[in-house]
């Protein structure tokens, strides 16, 4: 298995990859949905903006995950990680985690002081992510399921409250992802 940054001529694989993965669990339109925020992601964000990484096995792509800038106004460095997808054939082998640590420890080399994410917290919480509160950290948009607003600081054991909005990039300025 080798961990690496995306290569941007594999954005079709990658594309592939999201949406296969969310309509094995999700249903097609969860798919289609995911696989074009992924495709947004990479194609409509400033580099500076956007860190993607992948699993490959045998130069297939199994695996990718991507942190997108997150803004605060008081201007602390984040990003938030979503999404996350495992090929269905090669889930539940360790290779999500693998992943997010590789991700987390390359942001962590260039400065990214915390990291956010939106999911199930029983998979986050097993790569260091803490449940943070809405009062805590508010998120872009009202969130559905707020038990999936999770933080992890890359500089300190916990993670204090930051006042003021946030703002994600375009591709996830969507209440729909939220």
């Amino acid at each position: 298995m080798k961990l690496s940054p995306y290569d941007p001529r594999r954005i079709e694989e990658i594309k592939a990859l999201f949406t296969k993965t969310f309509s094995d669990s999700e249903g097609q339109s969860e798919g289609e949905l995911i696989g074009n925020l992924v495709y947004e992601l990479m194609t409509g964000t400033d580099s500076h903006d956007l860190y993607g990484f992948v699993a490959t096995e045998k130069n297939k792509i199994v695996g990718s995950i991507f942190f997108s800038k997150i803004t605060f106004e008081s201007k602390i460095n984040a990003f938030i990680l979503s999404p996350a997808a495992i090929h269905t054939d090669f889930q539940k082998q360790g290779i999500g985690q693998k992943l997010i640590k590789f991700g987390l420890n390359t942001l962590k080399e260039c400065g990214i002081e915390l990291i956010f994410t939106y999911g199930d917290p029983n998979f986050y919480t097993k790569v260091g992510f803490k449940p943070v509160t809405e009062k805590q950290v508010k998120a872009p948009f009202k969130l559905t399921y707020p038990e999936g607003w999770l933080g992890l600081s890359l500089v300190s054991k916990k993670i204090e409250s930051i006042a003021g909005n946030s703002y994600c990039v375009e591709a996830l300025n969507n209440p729909q992802y939220w």
